[in-house]
């Protein structure tokens, strides 16, 4: 009797693994953290937009929780943790904060990941504002502890509700990004 061939794992013709083509899976690799990095320097660019410091958390975190929902390969804990060392260089926050906010962001989005990938947008970007809601009050809570002196809430309410507003924007920008990386020829 005849040994059986073993099927293969990926059936059919595959491409030679030329150097553009690493190239280009290294890029489709790198695109949601150097999209967020970007979105964050821009964000602490002095551009004179209203209220333009109030945007940079509700971005960061939109970026993270997105990024570690529906490509979390491509947003790894150590991308998140420079990230959020980035942010709090650049924004003058206390030390670490960005950090642990979006490495907690991070976490949660890891953890919903299966759950939330099949599901519409709307319940994504509620569980988004109530991640961002419990992110920000931690920065108030943990702003607080630095000053040794209750800040005022009106600042946090703004970052929640410009994180509110600008998850949807970030959302449909990073869904068309998300599909041109799946599908190079739709993109």
């Amino acid at each position: 009797m005849a040994p059986q061939a073993r099927p293969e794992r990926h059936p059919g013709i595959r491409p030679r693994p030329t150097i553009w083509r690493r190239l280009d899976a290294a890029a489709r690799r790198a695109l949601p953290v150097t999209f967020s990095a970007v979105l964050v320097l821009l964000l602490c660019a002095p551009l004179d937009l209203p209220q333009q410091q109030a945007l940079l958390p509700g971005a960061a975190m939109g970026s993270v929780f997105f990024w570690s929902v529906f490509r979390p390969a491509s947003m790894p804990a150590t991308m998140v943790f420079l990230l959020g060392l980035l942010t709090d260089l650049l924004s003058f926050s206390p030390p670490g904060v960005a950090i642990l906010t979006l490495l907690i962001v991070h976490a949660i989005g890891l953890g919903a990941r299966h759950a939330l990938a099949r599901q519409g947008f709307l319940l994504v970007w509620l569980l988004f504002l109530l991640v961002a809601a419990g992110a920000i009050a931690l920065d108030w809570v943990l702003a607080c502890a630095f000053a040794l002196r209750l800040l005022p809430l009106q600042p946090v309410c703004l970052e929640l509700a410009l994180a509110a507003g600008l998850y949807p924007l970030l959302s449909a920008l990073f869904t068309w990004a998300h599909r041109g990386m799946a599908d190079p020829d739709r993109a």
